[in-house]
This record gives structure tokens, sequence and C-alpha cells, in this order.
């Protein structure tokens, strides 16, 4: 019985290794290949439509200034441009300040939240923008993010000359990346997520997941969904399925290129991935268990996916690893002996080389140093996501059968030095 345990948990782990190497060479395609649509599609940016930027806040003094000075730099014609700061019951100058910026370029607003939404977490706050703005074009970024200057221009460029596309989503990257051991594991798990999951969907299916930031999305759109699901703790994942069902499809577009903070401290990154894995687990339970409502049945492929990820594959790596280490002090008779020392060495050497591959897109991050990141990676960070997604399963469960509130959880901001934006 042990020996079928064991092999059955291989067989998940080694099905997500060769899915992700499979989508890393999707990835890699669509960076040679996405930035060709440009020329052309720049002719077709004459009627442009109108923008608002959402930016939920909520204590967010340490970061907002220089999130506001970005968004003061954007090119796009101003007169069909709004940045709305929904300072949502801070406590701390983040109100002040924005209101500064507010007084000093017209095109920069604040918005206060108010009644059933003030206070609830970013899906009210993007709840009360979305019923007090008319704009043709929803573009929305987190409080810490300083996106490059064309970064909204392109994300609107794939929105007009996509007529399928109901959102747009754009690539991010890590402007602390050095700071600690840990934003430097961040910084290589972002850029793998984006060249494998977002552009190695998008390359090989055609599909692609709303990130918490940098996305463009139609108004229409989101007055046929009623908005953001309050009750989802990953709200972006949450609409993306949505999205689909509608019958339209998400593009990534790594042209637009937005810049943003990440955790320091092991405390915060628990907290927002707890947050993370704890949405996702609700996405994925909320519309497999709607499977026959929904229109769209490709989205269904990306749902199993995720149910793959934080159901079976991390189920896997638990009882591999749970007999594995048992049989090394009790004889609980598993055979495997040798063979499942030569698969965990190969699966090391496919996980070392789907990563190094996906960094050589991002040519600066191709180093020795990196090499050397991403071994330590293996045994460290990539284990901790287990013990986390445990954790979240535990706490999802017990917010279910309770029928908990979803509250407002903001990531903790770090002082940063100031970086040109470009």
């Amino acid at each position: 019985m042990a020996d079928i345990l064991f092999y059955a948990s291989l067989i998940l782990i080694w099905m997500m290794l060769l899915y992700h190497m499979f989508l890393m060479q999707g990835g890699y395609h669509h960076f040679k290949t996405f930035e060709k649509v440009i020329p052309q599609w720049r002719k077709n940016m004459v009627d442009l439509p109108t923008v608002s930027v959402f930016i939920p806040a909520h204590n967010e003094e340490i970061v907002i200034e220089q999130t506001l000075k970005a968004m003061a730099r954007l090119y796009y014609p101003k007169d069909k441009l709004e940045i709305i700061v929904i300072n949502d019951n801070s406590s701390d100058r983040t109100g002040d300040i924005a209101t500064l910026y507010a007084e000093k370029y017209p095109f920069i607003k604040v918005i206060e939240t108010i009644g059933q939404n003030k206070g609830k977490g970013k899906s009210s706050a993007l709840n009360d923008a979305l019923q007090r703005t008319d704009s043709e074009v929803i573009v929305v970024y987190d409080a810490d993010n300083t996106p490059e200057r064309m970064a909204v221009w392109y994300l609107v460029m794939g929105l007009v000359n996509d007529p399928k596309a109901g959102a747009v989503v754009g690539k991010f990257r890590v402007t602390n990346a050095q700071a600690t051991w840990l934003t430097r594991f961040i910084n290589i798990e972002t850029i793998c997520f984006q060249w494998m999951a977002q552009g190695g969907r998008w390359s090989w299916f055609k599909v692609a997941t709303i990130p918490g930031t940098n996305f463009a999305i139609r108004r229409s759109i989101m007055k046929a969904l009623g908005g953001w699901d309050v009750k989802a703790l990953a709200e972006d994942t949450e609409l993306t399925v949505r999205v689909y069902d509608l019958g339209y499809h998400i593009r990534f577009f790594p042209a637009a290129i937005t810049w943003e903070q990440e955790p320091e401290t092991l405390t915060v990154w628990w907290r927002q991935r707890t947050r993370w894995a704890r949405g996702n687990q609700y996405v994925v339970l909320k519309f497999l268990s709607q499977f026959f409502k929904l229109n769209r049945k490709r989205i269904i492929f990306d749902l199993f996916y995720f149910f793959f990820t934080y159901f079976l594959f991390f189920f896997g790596v638990i009882v591999s690893n749970a007999l594995f280490i048992t049989n090394l002090f009790y004889n609980i008779h598993l055979s495997v002996g040798n063979v499942a020392l030569v698969l965990w060495g190969l699966a090391f050497l496919l996980f070392l080389a789907e990563v190094m591959i996906t960094l050589s897109i991002e040519k600066t991050q191709m180093n020795r140093k990196n090499f050397f990141n991403v071994i330590l990676m293996y045994f460290t960070y990539s284990q901790m996501w287990i013990v986390l997604v445990l954790y979240a399963l535990i706490l999802e469960t017990k917010r279910v059968i309770l029928q908990q509130e979803v509250r407002w959880y903001k990531t903790e901001r770090f002082e940063k030095k100031r970086r040109d934006i470009q």
C-alpha cells in the first residue's frame, strides 16, 4: 500500500514538472513573437477610449507618493485619462498625500469609500469606484506599483486591436528584488509565473489569468458581471473565470510593464501568500461546483490546472515526503529504494533546467548568482509553499464552515529607494 501511494504521488509530481516544461516552451515562443504586432497595432491607436485607473489604497502612505509620481508621467491623452485613488478607510496620511497630487494634476482624483463598501477590502473598494466613474476602460494598479510610462498605452492597445479580448494583462517586475534572500526567490518566482503560466498558457491555449495589478478590462464587461466578487480573497482569479465564461479571452501582453514591491520578511510573505492560496482554493471549489452552469467549457481546463496545483500536486508532494521520511525511522515496507532517489534527482534537475531557461528570457536574470539561488530555492522556498498551502486549506475550510466574512488584508509595505520610471 505504501508503495502504491508513493508511486502515485511521484506521478502527480512528474505530471506537474512536465506540464511546466511544456508551458516554458510556449512562454519562450510568446517572448519571441509578442512585439511583432506592435507596429501595425500602433496605427489603430487613433480614436482612443476613455480610461479610469483604479488604485485601491488602505494605509499606503509609505508608497503612494512614488506610485502617483509614476501615474503623473503616464503616456496617454490626459483628456481621456483619470487616475482614481480609492482611499479605503485609511488611518494614516494616504488621503492627504493623494489629495496633494490631485490638486497638482487635474486628471488625478481621490475618492473615499462609502456605505457598505467602506473598509471591507479590495473588491469592495473597486466596486465603489466602478459605481462612481463611467470610462470605457478600467485599469487597476496596486498602491505600491510604479508602471512604466507606456504601460497603460500598451494595455489599451491590446483592447483596441483585439475585440475578443475582454481584458489585457501586462508584466510586473520586482522593485526590491535584491533586498533580502526572500525577495530574490520571489523575483525568480514571479518571472517564472509570467513566462510559464501566463506566456505559456497564452501561447498554447489563449488563456491567461488576470493578476491583481497592471491589467485593463472593458467597463461593459465589469457591468455585465456585476463588479468584483467581495467574497473572493483572490478577486483576480475569480474574475478571470467569469470573463472567459462570457465568451472573451484575456491577452497576456508583456509590453505593458509595472514595478512592484514584494514582501521582505517571512511574516509578511506568509500572510500574503496564504491569502492567495485561500483565494485560489475558493475559486476552484466555487466554479467546479458550477461545472454544468458554465457556458464556456474551455475554462474548465484552467480550473483543473488550479485544482491540480492547489490540491493534487501538493497532496502528492506531502504524501511522498511523509512516506520517505517515515521510512527512514520506521519500516513501513517501502520498497521503492534507489528508484525513488533517481526519480527525485531527475525531478530536481528538470526543475533547475525549467527555471534557468525561463530566467534566460529576462537576460539580466541569467547569471551565476541566480543559478545558486534556484538551487537553494528548491530546498527552502519551494518546501515552504507546501506547508503554506496545507495551512491555507485548513483556514479556508474553517471560513466556509463558520461562514466568516472576508476582510481586507493589506500587504505591509517597506521604505524603498527611488528608481527612475521609464
